[in-house]
């Protein structure tokens, strides 16, 4: 398995997070390998780890991301794959 890992800025967090659950949660568990998401913050920093099933898909999700528009409120700084390397 491998993680598209995205760190972002919140500037408005009760719009990113109504985006968030409406619009970008939908659309990421469509994708083909999907596993599973987790997307945290802490005040202003936001990170999230979209699971896939192969390196492949992983990729792939990352390089669809640069053409996505960001909700509002919300910049991304940084997307990264990365492998899973143990999970419980």
């Amino acid at each position: 398995m491998h993680a598209v890992v995205v760190r972002v800025t919140i500037e408005d967090f009760d719009a990113a997070v109504a985006a968030l659950r409406e619009q970008v949660v939908p659309r990421v568990k469509q994708v083909p390998g999907f596993v599973t998401g987790y997307w945290t913050r802490k005040e202003e920093d936001g990170l999230s780890m979209i699971v896939f099933e192969s390196e492949e898909g992983a990729q792939r999700a990352a390089e669809m991301l640069p053409t996505v528009t960001p909700p509002r409120g919300v910049t991304v700084e940084s997307v990264e794959v990365r492998e899973v390397v143990a999970h419980a």
